[in-house]
């Protein structure tokens, strides 16, 4: 039986992928090409990386986001903010022209310690903060994201509603949100998802679910089922990140780093 790659026998897959998709992709169509060029069986292709928590993220994906990070430290591939990975050196055809050297160990222990800082973040909200105080969060956290008039309204039981504001496009066009912010551990459901857009009629077409959890499968296709008001979704993982890059709660120390560019004074 085969077993799921290894996040060293991952690094020239993802390489290939990126290749195949003309030099750059989304991450679900990183992950899709690697699926079909390696042939990765269904019952390997499931497997959740949290053992109980099917329908979340799964080890594939999992071990491809951090093979992805190894990469991009070893300055291979590169992303967007809007999660566009793209290879650094485009002018490259075939995989052969891209095999990897030996990437140090100090990559794969800078990931490590990327891990453990999202896991200790996830705990605290979590096991520390109140409720209250993670509502008192989610509206600092809009404010910091440009939302305006951001209140929260939870404590009136106002059908699974926790909030309101109102976000810009560009700062010019405007539109009234409602939220929801689910202090969880385990898996939200596609039924949480139809029951906050239930709460939602009649009272704004757009809606956001931040969970500290993570949200089911059969949950992201509710919440973009045709036909219906689109809810925007921010799962755990997403959540902390989104907390580093404000700087709320997580202080990030860059190190200098001194290197001399020799061609640059062959050009003078």
């Amino acid at each position: 039986m085969k077993k799921i790659p290894t996040r060293e026998q991952l690094l020239n897959p993802v390489l290939a992928a990126l290749l195949g998709l003309g030099g750059s992709g989304s991450i679900d169509e990183i992950n899709e090409k690697i699926i079909s060029n390696l042939q990765i069986p269904d019952e390997l292709v499931i497997i959740p990386h949290i053992k109980g928590k099917e329908g979340g993220q799964t080890e594939l994906e999992y071990q491809s986001a951090w093979t992805r990070t190894i990469l991009k430290s070893a300055g291979y591939i590169t992303n967007s903010k809007r999660g566009v990975w793209a290879l650094v050196d485009s002018n490259n055809t075939t995989i052969e022209a891209m095999d990897l050297p030996n990437i140090p160990l100090s990559a794969y222990q800078q990931e490590e310690l990327e891990e453990h800082w999202k896991s200790k973040l996830q705990k605290i909200l979590i096991e520390k903060l109140t409720p209250d105080a993670f509502e008192r969060l989610i509206q600092r956290f809009l404010r910091e994201k440009g939302f305006s008039h951001v209140e929260v309204t939870g404590r009136s039981g106002d059908g699974g509603i926790d909030g309101k504001g109102i976000a810009k496009i560009n700062g010019i066009l405007s539109f009234h949100i409602v939220f929801q912010c689910k202090k969880y551990q385990g898996a939200v459901s596609a039924g949480h998802i139809r029951d906050f857009r239930g709460a939602m009629v009649g009272r704004t077409d757009k809606g956001l679910f931040i969970t500290t959890g993570y949200f089911t499968k059969d949950a992201v296709k509710e919440a973009t089922r045709d036909g219906a008001p689109t809810i925007d979704l921010i799962d755990g993982e997403k959540l902390v990140e989104k907390l580093k890059e404000l700087n709320l709660g997580v202080n990030v120390e860059l190190i200098e780093k001194i290197s001399i560019d020799e061609k640059w004074f062959e050009g003078i």
